[in-house]
């Protein structure tokens, strides 16, 4: 099996594909990233599907983006020859379709296509049909898939193979499209007409993107990452495209991310306003009013790419896992769990959005306030906390701060943008919830800030105090927290989550090193003055991106490895959030914390309706 950092994603902006280097498709998902996948070699063995297509002789391998886009270019060199295999999938138009072009470079190359379809994550072979002499359809249940190429294909060992050479000049090509069963087979597509028009759509798109200074191409390319994991329909973007990744090879902290959380809220605005986005800020931010609306008492953490409530969890057993870690689970159990943070989130990021310019959407506020009014009579509870933890509730000090964010926001937006509510009791609710995190999450001793009230281990999550405005980062309780942290949760220069052995959250000791928990660290120290710092840590934090710039949730320093699912959306959204804190004269961490107004795009005002 593949590392995970060998892998890259091609995408339609509705589900995505990840590469291998080998030339080694081994993790799909169609129609949309949570549906059950076709190839899922990447979770089991070469009986869950794959499709590879490369030299048949050994050989190296480069590979890159095409610059400004996620059309995939690996070259392949043999003793004999040179191919360059070029692959993407195509802005969905109804169907989703993916793409490979193989083109000889110099000499001649032996090459070979194999592949294994497996729908219903792995275990369902379909059954395989010849349409006509250059089209091959997969049918199993209500999906089918077709294999078009001008190419021979023969069946063989439940494969489906197409050997063949590749010279000089000489191109070939092939297209898989992925339907309904009982319609009609789709019109064929010329595969270059595809190429062309993709690659306008991804430089059309990816060509405003302001520029983060000596970090403008990391910026970019992330913010296209973020873009590919982003349902287009919907606006709502899903925090990885895969599911059950360990962040610990072989261990059971496998979580399915394909699903969007109301975590990721604020800084995914303000990512993308940052970089001059705000179609995709608009279409976030509505995608959130349409997902918590409803009972306030049933707000969840995270929903489905449209905005689905039920994602049960279970486990595959028919799958082995990534290199042996298991369960494999489909679904996310904690999308039932109270976490107090989200409602922090949510009304920062409505917030931000009405500094940032856009369109009020007309139901947000009303929704907000009924939050509000919930979240009055429940701050005072013990909730699950950030890291969605499975061993009970307690007193978390971030959740509270985030319940404190919550009627912040609401006092600035009634102050600034005129909204009604109950503005006197939001401002006793705010000072209360300050007062208690104050009392009961600092330790005197520790001269630090604590995960939960009454316990002494620490909490990356505390970083983000200075940011979200809860205390400034000149505060001697912010600075002593800093302190502590780097003295108990640095390791090898990156920053643990939690002290996973002495903390009890219902799982195994062990994980990797949390990757936005290093870039928050760099936050605060630019926050705090130390921009050395921090410019020294982001730098060696942008070292890990794999060779076509992506990253993973976590970081095992041992192994060396990139860990967890992959890519992971807010890897991506911090090192954006930190690349702009660095170069631009807007940061994200002094408009979240309310220090410097936030640029307007002109694109309306807000308005109380």
């Amino acid at each position: 099996m593949a590392r995970i950092e060998d892998y890259a994603l091609i995408g339609d902006c509705e589900t995505g594909a990840l590469v291998g280097r080998d030339g080694s498709i081994d993790w799909l998902c169609l129609p949309r990233y949570d549906s059950d996948s076709c190839f899922g070699r990447l979770l089991g063995s070469d009986e869950n599907g794959y499709w590879k297509l490369c030299p048949v002789d050994g050989c190296a391998s480069e590979r890159r983006y095409r610059p400004g886009t996620l059309i995939l270019e690996t070259v392949f060199t043999t003793d004999r020859g040179r191919a360059r295999i070029t692959e993407f999938m195509p802005p969905k138009s109804g169907r989703s379709k993916l793409v490979r072009i193989v083109e000889g470079l110099e000499g001649q190359v032996q090459m070979r296509s194999e592949l294994v379809a497996r729908f219903d994550y792995g275990i369902s072979v379909p059954w395989v049909s010849r349409i006509d002499d250059g089209t091959l359809s997969l049918v199993a249940g209500d999906s089918m898939l077709l294999l078009r190429t001008t190419l021979a294909m023969r069946g063989e060992s439940m494969k489906t193979v197409s050997p063949f050479s590749i010279v000089k000049g000489q191109r070939a090509n092939f297209v898989l499209s992925h339907q309904i069963s009982y319609e009609e087979p789709a019109p064929a597509e010329d595969p270059n007409t595809l190429l062309e028009a993709t690659e306008h759509f991804w430089r059309d798109w990816s060509g405003p993107c302001k520029a983060a200074g000596p970090y403008s191409e990391a910026v970019q390319r992330s913010l296209i990452t973020l873009k590919a994991l982003t349902f287009a329909p919907s606006g709502g973007m899903v925090a990885a495209a895969t599911t059950s990744l360990p962040e610990q090879i072989g261990g059971a902290r496998n979580w399915d991310y394909r699903y969007c959380w109301v975590r990721d809220a604020t800084l995914t605005l303000l990512a993308f306003m940052g970089a001059g986005y705000y179609d995709e800020a608009r279409a976030w931010r509505d995608w959130l009013v349409r997902a918590v609306a409803g009972s306030p008492k049933q707000l969840q953490i995270m929903y489905a790419v449209t905005g689905e409530r039920r994602l049960t969890e279970w486990e595959v057993p028919w799958l082995s896992g990534y290199e042996s870690s298991k369960p494999v689970r489909i679904g996310n159990a904690a999308h039932s769990q109270l976490q107090l943070d989200v409602y922090g989130e949510l009304m920062d990021a409505l917030y931000q959005a009405r500094r940032g310019g856009l369109q009020e959407n007309k139901r947000a506020w009303t929704i907000q306030c009924a939050l509000l009014d919930h979240l009055k009579g429940i701050w005072t509870e013990p909730d699950e906390g950030i890291w969605e933890v499975r061993g009970g509730a307690k007193h978390f000090t971030y959740s509270k701060i985030m319940a404190w964010v919550a009627f912040d926001r609401a006092i600035k937006s009634a102050a600034e943008f005129g909204m009604n509510g109950p503005v006197d009791d939001w401002q006793k609710q705010r000072t209360a919830i300050h007062e208690d995190v104050c009392r009961h999450g600092y330790d005197e001793e520790r001269q630090s800030f604590v995960q939960a009230y009454g316990e002494a281990q620490l909490d990356a999550s505390l970083l983000l105090i200075p940011s979200v405005g809860f205390l400034p980062p000149d505060d001697p309780r912010v600075i002593s927290t800093i302190s502590a942290i780097e003295r108990e949760l640095l390791e090898d220069g990156f920053v643990r989550r939690y002290d996973t052995g002495a903390t009890k959250d219902g799982l195994p000791p062990g994980e990797g090193m949390f990757l936005a928990c290093s870039f928050w660290l760099a936050d605060a120290y630019h926050l705090s003055g130390r921009d050395q710092d921090a410019k020294s840590l982001f730098e060696r934090l942008m070292a890990l991106r794999n060779d076509v710039g992506l990253l993973s949730e976590e970081y095992d320093p041992k192994r060396r490895r990139l860990v967890g699912n992959f890519p992971q959306a807010f890897s991506h959204i911090a090192l954006v959030a930190t690349a702009h804190n660095l170069t631009h004269r807007e940061k994200p961490s002094e408009q979240r914390s309310n220090k410097k107004a936030l640029p307007s795009n002109g694109g309306g005002t807000a308005s109380s309706t």
